[in-house]
């Protein structure tokens, strides 16, 4: 069994790429979703908080086969790492989207109104103002969300993505020591999750520390 575990071991760059990718597609798609949800316009508001729901409802293993078997038959083909990624991305969206749309609700809106009296404009109200406490108030939760997602990323194997749990599953079937090989597996996602849990701590302490000295 151990002479497989190089290989094992490779299927965390996998892992680490579905990851970091659907992460940045969702952080990016997250924005605007979450500035639409809280629109004082329904026709914007409306179809945010819409796709926001459906997109966190339905589990991303039924979109991944959706994505990967239902696509087809319209004459849509994506590989198994494009429909991974973007797929995942996708939904990350909707879950950081709700994440920011949180956070913003829940600061305040006096320095904002005093930015906006100084003369500022929205971009640097938004950059100088919004952006710094937002950041304090979601870094925790994004970070969660990005363990999550870690985790989430098995789900690829499912439709051939040569990720971690699926070379895994590959190793097991060679060896027949499922116990062995998916701990292995489940020490791997361990040792992958604890840097994005100090990290999301040690950001947190600077940005109370920054602005509570501020």
């Amino acid at each position: 069994m151990f002479q497989y575990t190089g290989y094992i071991l490779t299927g965390a760059i996998g892992t680490v790429t579905i990851t970091a990718a659907a992460f940045l597609i969702g952080a990016v798609l997250g924005v605007p979703l979450a500035v639409a949800s809280r629109s004082a316009h329904r026709l914007l508001r409306w179809p945010a908080i819409s796709l926001i729901e459906v997109f966190r409802s339905v589990p991303n293993l039924v979109w991944l086969f959706l994505v990967f078997f239902g696509l087809p038959e319209i004459g849509i083909r994506l590989g198994p790492w494009t429909t991974a990624i973007l797929t995942l991305g996708v939904t990350s969206s909707a879950y950081l989207g709700e994440i920011y749309r949180g956070g913003l609700s829940g600061l305040g809106q006096g320095q904002w109104l005093a930015s906006k009296a100084l003369g500022l404009s929205t971009w640097d109200r938004g950059r100088y103002v919004l952006a710094p406490q937002l950041a304090r108030v979601v870094s925790p939760t994004m970070a969660t969300y990005a363990i999550s997602l870690l985790k989430e990323s098995a789900l690829a194997s499912a439709i051939g993505v040569m990720e971690l749990t699926f070379r895994g599953g590959l190793v097991t079937q060679r060896t027949g020591d499922g116990l062995t090989t998916f701990v292995v597996v489940g020490v791997v996602y361990l040792l992958l999750s604890l840097p994005l849990a100090y990290g999301s701590r040690r950001v947190d302490s600077r940005l109370r520390a920054k602005f509570s000295v501020g």
